[in-house]
């Protein structure tokens, strides 16, 4: 099991420090992504890092040779055979603390799922036993199908980390899924892979075996009419990405999302709407779950007599009275189940850590998962975020801005602290604050 470093001070520093001094490989697949790549070589280096290009020689069509042989740190490598060494993906196979393949088609992805090396990127990843992040890039069409999306689970299985492409304007003008991941997301990425490996917070494959985890995510929708409700910004995806690694570790996993996002594989789910129906489902499962992680943004109050036709402008200012919602994470720590873990989520705009504590305090968990939406890239609707980890034993960790996927692999390790003993025992301590906090529910950045 992983234990829980003390509190470091410039945790988002520290990470990105972690490249400095660190040998990289970086793999450039080819995709008109690959131009981005340049942007990714230029800050890994800015940052202190060795890097090693290797391009393939689809790579070569989009993106020139010599311009990742001048800003590496050694020329780029484009062959597998007719180099000067003779034997070049054993040499930087070796040479890695971190591989990092940006962009990666469909093709890269596929033939590493199958184990096929029939080039140097592909022989050099078959031949590391460092860490591989993999950034793929491809047409919407492309990363849904189901062939790529198996082997990207597959990768995953094996440990592999995965940043998955953003949302934009693609080749061709087309709008979907499928772009690259910004470079500054990549570096983040890779930085905080690095600074997990140097603080042991990089998780252990198989530490959640037998164990079953109850995950909620997305905000949700509490109806004024037919067809308006009341809703929050949450997408739903720093939920998703908890189920997702948690199931990659070996839990059995129940996801209940108010969020349209895909299912991840192995991963059991119930849809729902309302914090109402949320509270159903989760209080259905809580029984038999060792870890509840409660993600979603549930809504702290509800329309008390939502209009049975829709409203229009031609009847005037409607009043519309609101009413609590019941407070799920709270009542969990009322009725939990004895050894179960219980982690509550909090989005702050101020005085984020201390509010956090006060609710650590107020819902009985333990562990609070704070982050301030205000922050850049944080929270929100973004494919980022940044976190602070508040325990009950009133430790608190700093987790920089990285992938959400990241952020899940770092929440799923204080839960396993927690239930090796690592982070202290479940009790709550007394509220430093002397009186209850934010009393919402759950509201953290998804």
């Amino acid at each position: 099991m992983v234990s829980v470093p003390p509190p470091e001070a410039g945790a988002a520093d520290a990470a990105l420090a972690s490249l400095a001094g660190a040998r990289i490989v970086l793999g450039v697949s080819g995709g008109i992504a690959a131009y981005k790549a340049v942007e990714i070589l230029r800050r890994l280096v800015d940052a202190g890092a060795y890097v090693a290009p290797v391009l393939t020689y689809s790579a070569t069509r989009f993106v020139g040779v010599a311009t990742f042989s001048a800003l590496g740190s050694e020329p780029a490598q484009t062959e597998l055979f007719g180099g000067v060494d003779p034997i070049p993906h054993t040499r930087l196979g070796r040479l890695a603390d971190l591989v990092v393949v940006a962009p990666a088609t469909a093709r890269v992805v596929g033939e590493y799922a199958a184990g096929i090396s029939r080039d140097l990127l592909g022989a050099t990843l078959l031949a590391t036993r460092a860490p591989v992040l993999l950034c793929p890039a491809m047409h919407t069409e492309m990363w849904e199908h189901p062939a790529v999306r198996e082997n990207v689970a597959t990768l995953r299985r094996r440990g592999v980390h995965v940043v998955d492409p953003g949302t934009g304007v693609l080749a061709g003008g087309d709008v979907g899924a499928g772009r690259l991941a910004e470079p500054e997301a990549v570096v983040a990425a890779a930085a905080a892979m690095l600074d997990g490996a140097r603080r042991g917070l990089s998780g252990t494959r198989g530490d959640l075996a037998g164990v079953t985890v109850l995950v909620t995510a997305g905000g949700t929708r509490e109806p004024i009419d037919p067809v308006r409700y009341v809703a929050n910004r949450s997408s739903g995806r720093q939920g998703h990405a908890i189920a997702e690694v948690a199931a990659e570790r070996g839990a059995r996993v129940v996801l209940v999302t108010a969020s349209p996002l895909g299912v991840p594989p192995g991963v059991d789910c119930t849809r729902v709407d309302t914090a109402a129906e949320l509270a159903e489902a989760v209080l259905a499962h809580a029984a038999i779950a060792d870890v509840v992680v409660m993600a979603a943004a549930v809504a702290d109050f509800r329309p008390a007599a939502p209009a049975p036709m829709k409203l229009r402008k031609s009847d005037g200012i409607p009043e519309i009275r609101l009413e609590p919602t019941l407070d799920v994470l709270a009542a969990l720590g009322r009725r939990r189940v004895p050894g179960q873990v219980l982690v509550g989520f909090a989005a702050e705009t101020d005085d984020a850590v201390e509010r956090g504590r006060r609710k650590l305090v107020d819902k009985g968990v333990d562990l609070v998962v704070v982050n301030d939406v205000s922050a850049p890239g944080a929270g929100f609707g973004h494919e980022t975020n940044a976190v602070t980890l508040c325990f009950a034993t009133g430790a608190t960790v700093e987790v920089p801005l990285a992938p959400k996927r990241t952020i899940a692999a770092a929440v799923l390790d204080a839960v396993s602290a927690i239930r090796s003993g690592a982070a202290g025992a479940s009790s709550a301590p007394a509220d430093p604050a002397g009186g209850r906090g934010d009393d919402s529910d759950e509201g953290a950045a998804r």
